[in-house]
C-alpha cells in the first residue's frame, strides 16, 4: 500500500490490499503512479477481495460499489476498480471536479457555523441590524425580487424548526414543487444586502408557507423518522453506527456504544457534536467514529437529553417570497 510522499511515476502497476472505505484513499494511491513523468499507456490497479463467504458477511464490494456510485466518481474516464464497473461513472473525481467528493452540500463548513459566519459579518458594525432582527417575531415573511433561471426557479424559501428539535430550510416553486434540499442552496437562495427593496407577497405566499410545512413534517415523518433528514449529522451517524455494530457484532464493540446509539436515536445531537460529527464524516472510519460517539457521550457533549421535554408542534420561524423580475405580487 502507497504512503504519502511518495511518487511513484516509474511504476505503472497499484496492488489494493485494502478497500479503504474513503474511496479518495484509492485515487490518492493511483495518483502516485499516474503522474508527471509516467511513460506507461496504462495504470492497472488490482484489488483483493475476501473470499465469497466472507463478502457475503461484510458486503465489503457492495458496499464500496455503492460507495461509488454515491459519489459517482473513481479514476479516469477509462479506469475501473472492478472488471464490471459502470465506465460512466469514473470521470469527475479522478478531474478534481470541485466539490465532487462532498455529500449534499459542498462545503468543509458545517451549514450552522456557515450561517452563523453571514449573520456576524452582517452585524458586526451594524448594532441596529442585529437589534432589529432579534427582535422580529416567528412567523414573520417578506419577499424579493428573484432572477429566475431553470436550476433556481421563483417560489419561496421557508425555514421551519420541526417538533423534534431540527432546523430545516425548504426551497419550492411557485407552483408547491420542491427545488432542491440543499440546505446551502437555500441558504445561498436567501442571500440579500440590508438595502434590498421587499416587493409585495406572492398571492399563494402563505399557501406555499404551509406547503413547505406539511414537506418537512413528510419528510421527517417518512424518511428520517425522527432522526431527521437523511443529509443530517444524526441520521448519518446513526445509520452508520447501526451497521458497524451489526457487522462487528455486539460482542466486538465497545459496550458504551449501544448507549451512545440509543441517546441519538432518542435525543437530539448538541450543536457542537453536529459540527464535529459534520468535519469527521466524510473521511472518519466507522471503528473511529464509534470511538468518537463514545468519547463525547462520557464527556456529555452528544445529545442534549430531555427526558420530560413535551413533543410540540412544527415551527415556521420565517418565509422569504422569490418573485421573478418584472412581475407583481
Amino acid at each position: 500500500m502507497l504512503s504519502e510522499g511518495q511518487n511513484l511515476q516509474d511504476c505503472a502497476i497499484v496492488v489494493n490490499y485494502d478497500l479503504p472505505w474513503a474511496i479518495i484513499r484509492l485515487i490518492q494511491r493511483a495518483g502516485r503512479v499516474d503522474r508527471l513523468g509516467q511513460r506507461a499507456d496504462e495504470i492497472l490497479c488490482y484489488s483483493f477481495l475476501p473470499a465469497e463467504g466472507v463478502d457475503q458477511l461484510i458486503r465489503l464490494r457492495s458496499r464500496v460499489r455503492a460507495r461509488l456510485h454515491e459519489n459517482a466518481e473513481v479514476v479516469g474516464t477509462d479506469e475501473a476498480f472492478f472488471e464490471d464497473e459502470d465506465q460512466r461513472a469514473v470521470h469527475d473525481l479522478y478531474n478534481e471536479k470541485a466539490g465532487i467528493l462532498d455529500g449534499e452540500d459542498s462545503s468543509e463548513v458545517d451549514l450552522a457555523s456557515y450561517a452563523y459566519q453571514i449573520w456576524q459579518n452582517a452585524t458586526k458594525d451594524d448594532e441596529t441590524l442585529r437589534k432589529t432582527v432579534e427582535q422580529m417575531p416567528a412567523v414573520v415573511y417578506s419577499s424579493k425580487r428573484h432572477i429566475a433561471a431553470p436550476d433556481s426557479p421563483e417560489g419561496l424559501l421557508a425555514y421551519i424548526r420541526t417538533s423534534g428539535g431540527h432546523d430545516a430550510l425548504a426551497w419550492l416553486d411557485e407552483k408547491g414543487n420542491s427545488v432542491t434540499q440543499s440546505q446551502f442552496d437555500i441558504l445561498r437562495a436567501a442571500a440579500c444586502e440590508p438595502s434590498t427593496p421587499a416587493v409585495p407577497r406572492r398571492d399563494n405566499h402563505h399557501e406555499l408557507v404551509q406547503a413547505a410545512a406539511g414537506q418537512v413534517a413528510k419528510e421527517e415523518t417518512q424518511v428520517g423518522g425522527q432522526l431527521g433528514r437523511p443529509s443530517g449529522a444524526r441520521f448519518r451517524v446513526y445509520e452508520r453506527l447501526k451497521n458497524h455494530i451489526a457487522q462487528a457484532g455486539n460482542l466486538l464493540v465497545d459496550p458504551a456504544l449501544p448507549k451512545a446509539l440509543d441517546d441519538i436515536y432518542r435525543h437530539p445531537l448538541r450543536q457542537s457534536a453536529v459540527d464535529i460529527f459534520n468535519r469527521q464524516l466524510p473521511s472518519i472510519s466507522d471503528e473511529t467514529l464509534a470511538q468518537l460517539a463514545c468519547s463525547l457521550r462520557d464527556d456529555d457533549r452528544l445529545c442534549t437529553v430531555r427526558e420530560d421535554a413535551p413533543v410540540g408542534d412544527d415551527q415556521i420561524i420565517c418565509s422569504l417570497g422569490l418573485v421573478a423580475s418584472g412581475k407583481g405580487g
